[in-house]
Order: C-alpha cells, then sequence, then structure tokens
C-alpha cells in the first residue's frame, strides 16, 4: 500500500515539473504582451507550484497547484496553450518529417531500382509471362503477390479475330517494340507520364501503359521469342530483323505513324487473350550514406550517384540517383578483354559479379567492349572521377557511353534490399 502512494506521489511530482517547464516557457516568450495583473498571478502559481515540488508534497496537495496553474496558462498561454489536437498533430508530423528528413540526407536512404542495367545483381522492373490463361494467378494468388512483389497484373484481350502483329520502330520508342509517351497517374492520383505499347490484332490496335522505364521489349521476346539462353537486347533485334528480311511483315500506320509489324503467326479469335503479364516492382534499397564521408568506395562494390554534373546523362534524364558497380578509382588504367575487365593490365577483382561476367556464368552475360572501352581501346580514371559499369552490360547505359561520375557526386553504398520480398531481399551484394 505504502509503495502505491509513493508511487502515484512521484507521478504527480514529474507532471507538475512538467507544467513548470510549460509555465516557464510561456513566461520568456509572451511576458512582454501579457497585462501586468496576468503576469503577476503567472509568476505567483509557478512559484507556489515550485515550493510544493520542492517540500515533495503529496499528490491531492501537487494536484490542486497544477489545477491553479493551468487555469493561469489557459488565459495567458496564447499558441501555446491550450494547444489543439490540429495544432499537436502538425507538430508531430513536423517533428517527423524533420527527423526523416534528417535520416535520409546524412544516414540512409530508401531507393528504389528502375531498370536492369545491374540485373541479376538487382532487378529494376521485370515480367513475369504468362503463356496461357490457366496460367495466370487467382484473385487471392495476384493479391498476394501484390503484397509480396509489388506485382501489378496486366491482361490484353483480343479485340477482334486475327493474326497478332508487333509494330517496330517509330520516332518516340523507348526500345524495340513501337510505343509512345502519354499522361498517366501514379498511385491512381499523383499525375506522371507513363508509355504505352501498341499490338494489333490483325488491323486492330490493343494497348498497354507501363512505367516509363519499364523494359516492354524483354516482355515481348518472352512471350514471343524466348529461347534457353535467356533474354538480351540483341536477340531480340536477331529475331526481328531475321523476320523483316524473311518478309513475314506488313506496314501500317499506327497513331498516325507508319511502322513494320512483325508477324507471330499466332492468331487469336475476339476475347482471347494477346499477351498476359504481371509486371514486378524493382529492387528497392537502403542506401548507407554516411560511410563515404570518411572512406573512399572500394572497387567492385555497388554505388549510388546523382548524374546532374554528367552532361550526357544530366541532358537525358536530368539530376537522378543511378546505381552501378564501380570498376575504376583514380588513376587506374581500364580496358575490356573479350568478356572480362582488365584494371591495370590484370584481370579485375573485388566482386563475384566480375568473374561471374568474365565467365559468362549462370544469368551474367559477360562484359561488351563499346564506347570508351571499345575492342582495343583502353581509358584513365582521372584524379576526380570514378568509372561505372552495370553488370548486365550489354543492357547497361554506363560510363562506356557518358563518361566519368565525379567524386563530389557519389552519395553511398548500398546496404540491404528491403522489398520485394524475392531471393534479392535481405544484405545488398
Amino acid at each position: 500500500m505504502f509503495g502505491f502512494f509513493a508511487s502515484q506521489d512521484k507521478k504527480a511530482r514529474q507532471n507538475a515539473a512538467n507544467w513548470l517547464e510549460l509555465a516557464d516557457k510561456v513566461w520568456h516568450f509572451r511576458r512582454d504582451v501579457l497585462p501586468a495583473r496576468d503576469a503577476g498571478e503567472l509568476r505567483g502559481r509557478t512559484e507556489a507550484l515550485q515550493q510544493l515540488v520542492k517540500a515533495k508534497a503529496d499528490a491531492g496537495r501537487l494536484k490542486l497547484g497544477i489545477d491553479a496553474l493551468e487555469d493561469v496558462l489557459r488565459r495567458t498561454g496564447g499558441a501555446m496553450y491550450p494547444k489543439t489536437s490540429l495544432v499537436e498533430n502538425v507538430e508531430f508530423f513536423l517533428v517527423a518529417a524533420i527527423v526523416i528528413l534528417g535520416i535520409r540526407t546524412y544516414f540512409v536512404q530508401p531507393f528504389k531500382i528502375p531498370t536492369n542495367s545491374m540485373w541479376p545483381t538487382y532487378n529494376g522492373m521485370t515480367s513475369e509471362v504468362y503463356p496461357q490463361r490457366a496460367d495466370e494467378p487467382s484473385v487471392p494468388a495476384a493479391a498476394a503477390r501484390l503484397v509480396a512483389f509489388g506485382a501489378t497484373p496486366h491482361r490484353l484481350d483480343a479485340p477482334a479475330d486475327g493474326e497478332i502483329l508487333i509494330p517496330v520502330g517509330g520516332a518516340s520508342r523507348r526500345g524495340l517494340i513501337y510505343s509512345r509517351p502519354v499522361p498517366g497517374r501514379t498511385w491512381l492520383v499523383i499525375p506522371t507520364t507513363v508509355r504505352e505499347y501498341t499490338l494489333l490484332v490483325g488491323d486492330e490496335p490493343v494497348s498497354v501503359k507501363v512505367p516509363m522505364d519499364f523494359d516492354f521489349d524483354w516482355t515481348i521476346y518472352d512471350a514471343f521469342f524466348a529461347g534457353r539462353e535467356g533474354y538480351q537486347p540483341a536477340r531480340l533485334l536477331a529475331a526481328l530483323e531475321s523476320r523483316l528480311q524473311a518478309g513475314q511483315f506488313v506496314d501500317t500506320i499506327v497513331n498516325g505513324e507508319r511502322v513494320h509489324c512483325i508477324r507471330t503467326g499466332k492468331y487469336v479469335k475476339q476475347g482471347e487473350r494477346v499477351l498476359s503479364f504481371d509486371e514486378i516492382t524493382g529492387d528497392q534499397l537502403f542506401v548507407d550514406r554516411f560511410s563515404y564521408h570518411f572512406t573512399r568506395p572500394a572497387v567492385g562494390s555497388g554505388f549510388v550517384f546523382r548524374t546532374g554534373n554528367i552532361p550526357d546523362l544530366a541532358r537525358e534524364d536530368g539530376d537522378q540517383y543511378f546505381i552501378k558497380r564501380l570498376v575504376g578509382t583514380p588513376g587506374d588504367t581500364l580496358a575490356v578483354d573479350g568478356h572480362r575487365i582488365l584494371r591495370n593490365g590484370k584481370p579485375i577483382a573485388g566482386s563475384s559479379a566480375f568473374e561471374a561476367n568474365a565467365r559468362q556464368s549462370g544469368r551474367y552475360p559477360g562484359y561488351v567492349a563499346y564506347g570508351l572501352l571499345a575492342p582495343g581501346r583502353q581509358v584513365q580514371v582521372p584524379a576526380d572521377g570514378y568509372f561505372a559499369m552495370g553488370d548486365n552490360s550489354p543492357n547497361s547505359k554506363d560510363s562506356r557511353y557518358w563518361g566519368f561520375v565525379p567524386a563530389k557526386d557519389v552519395i553511398g553504398r548500398p546496404l540491404m534490399v528491403y522489398f520485394p520480398f524475392s531471393r534479392h531481399w535481405g544484405p545488398a551484394r
């Protein structure tokens, strides 16, 4: 019993201390605007409660002192007291926003990988194609895939009977398959720009809208040209060119543009599936922004950087965050020999991805000599720059195309994949 009363007295003294702190704040911020009578009463009630705390008064007497002080604060506190629930909520969210911004700026920042330049180490947006309607997930399974993988279903049905045709080219295309940018929305609310791809069934168009960075060429390859060797842009290009050369195409007008349409040889009836796939979100990472204030990035590590001071990238993409693998540090000399990178005349080391690409093992396609690292050419990294390359070398626009990453624009290193819950989930590689 005595312990119970002691604990109540202690809680009352802590409560009184909070009220005294508020009274002190009101006094220092508002004493110049308070009438003399109110100012005197505020000081008097404050000092009376201070004496009760100092004398270790019991909970009952402290409550009387708090009530008397609160009555004065209601008349003198202005915007500080009493606080409405709206003010308290605004203050909470402001403080939370400041804390989050501080963490993002100096410690850990979330980052989403949009493209597949680092595949298969990290995934950008990918697709899972369903050859038959029976292969498609049920409604409960689709909901589970949305939660676990960020999977968005796309189902295209035939508007008429006919052969499926694939338009290629076009002035506004992103890859090989005909497309155009159109207005869209993120989360069904925020205006954005998306890319619309159009297929034909006979003479009738059927379209799908996907994010701008989504690799629809990969989807088309898996749906109509897939082989055991896996997807690479050159393989789709070869498949399309072979059909063009064989005359397996027709010319038609799509959205006002004349384009070649590759014949697939697949015929559907009205209402049947033309194409069915899930759009899988890219890997989402936490990036360590703290370490590189004290250490330099190491060859072989993945690293995140800004693109605003890389002229060729800034013109095309603006100031964004990119992730690549660090291949060359200041003073290094680089070259591509076969599918291997040579660093200072020796096979590069520092990451398992280097050896996997050199051997073209698993899904690693091997490095491609191009641009600054064209066949027979080598490049030296300047004192204030880094050389970056993607693990998916045939499908990566990197330092071979647009040059060096300024050292001042390196942001940090990937820590872990926190979404989706795929085989990549966990510590970054």
